[in-house]
């Protein structure tokens, strides 16, 4: 040896089976905004609709609906969505902003067209990995022409946590979604807190992820 080293990324190479069971109810995910169980909540916004975008957004969980526009300040309304029995949109008075409450795999029935920029951020880790082909397959059926989609996924070691947030490796978003985007690797970031301990873990990384239109 020449005394060089090969220094692998451990945390790209845990054990990825662990969690392809793992399932968690829509009523679950509702009681986390009840419970205030929601440590994926950011205090402070990303600021699309404040640079003249029109944003739509998916959260199953009314109650954190309604708590977005007390806490950001904006009137708004609210109707049934005609498709979905039981399911509402919620639109700021503005007009820029529309949450729809309702599962993501219920979305395609609104005939929401499609988009050219889309910020999923908390949404592919909170797919139970059963589901991941079949959200990735309707977030491919969004995409317009020349999209940007910026994802964000988290990376630990998925044998010392359950989920969720799920572990999403890059292996698993080109298989996901390879086939139609390029994918850049934007950023990584090391996320580990405090709090991130009582999971078990001793590292949390959060990659920024770029997908492209092939």
């Amino acid at each position: 040896m020449d005394g060089r080293r090969i220094s692998l990324d451990i945390e790209e190479y845990p054990n990825t089976e662990v969690q392809k069971n793992q399932v968690l109810t829509l009523e679950e995910w509702q009681d986390k905004w009840v419970n205030r169980n929601t440590a994926f909540h950011q205090e402070q916004g990303h600021q699309f609709a404040d640079r003249g975008h029109s944003v739509i957004g998916v959260e199953i969980s009314e109650l954190g609906i309604r708590e977005f526009f007390t806490e950001q300040n904006l009137s708004y309304s609210e109707e049934p969505i005609t498709e979905i029995p039981g399911a509402k949109v919620f639109k700021s008075s503005s007009g820029n902003i529309s949450l729809y409450c309702c599962s993501i795999f219920d979305l395609p029935r609104t005939n929401i067209g499609k988009f050219d920029r889309i910020w999923d951020r908390g949404a592919l880790v909170a797919i139970n990995p059963g589901d991941r082909k079949c959200y990735a397959d309707i977030m491919s059926s969004l995409l317009g022409k020349k999209f940007q989609y910026l994802m964000c996924v988290l990376s630990y070691d998925p044998t010392k946590h359950p989920g969720p947030p799920f572990y999403v490796p890059q292996a698993e978003i080109e298989r996901l979604f390879g086939k139609i985007c390029n994918i850049h690797c934007l950023e990584k970031v090391d996320a580990f807190e405090e709090r991130h301990k009582s999971w078990g873990i001793d590292y949390l990384f959060e990659k920024l992820y770029l997908l492209t239109e092939k």
